[in-house]
């Protein structure tokens, strides 16, 4: 009797802690995990610019072109009304085109990204200023549109 009603309350608790759960097949899910893939080839790209991570040239080269097919794919999942759950702020939708503007310029930095690793060998010191680029393009767009 004493193990029922102590489950009643942990059960309560758990039911609840999925409410705020985002569900990865929204909108919302899908940019969330495009971007934490963004930010996880990021980081690694980061690490090795950074001496966290070993440099090699080759694992370099094949981030960047992943982060380059992966700035181009959130911006499809931004519905025309904002989700309740989202962290973007009200101005993504009142001021489209500059947030559209904002998403080229990732797109280009990112492109130029690659071009830089299609040059042999790939150095840290080669690559170091389009990258800085690329960080650059997501802060900017951070500051303007996402809600910290």
């Amino acid at each position: 009797m004493k193990l029922s009603l102590l489950s009643l309350p942990l059960l309560a608790v758990l039911a609840l802690t999925g409410c705020d759960r985002v569900d990865p097949n929204s909108p919302l899910g899908k940019r969330k995990a495009i971007y934490q893939a963004m930010l996880d080839t990021k980081e690694d790209l980061g690490g090795m610019l950074r001496g966290r991570i070993p440099f090699d040239g080759n694992a370099f080269r094949s981030g960047a072109v992943k982060l380059d097919e992966l700035s181009r794919q959130p911006w499809h999942h931004y519905p025309e009304v904002k989700e309740e759950q989202s962290d973007a702020r009200d101005d993504v939708w009142q001021r489209q085109e500059r947030f559209n503007e904002l998403a080229r310029a990732l797109e280009a930095e990112t492109a130029a990204l690659v071009e830089v690793t299609t040059a042999a060998p790939v150095t840290a010191e080669g690559v170091a200023p389009a990258f800085q680029r690329v960080e650059d393009a997501c802060e900017t767009c951070h500051k303007e549109f996402r809600a910290y």
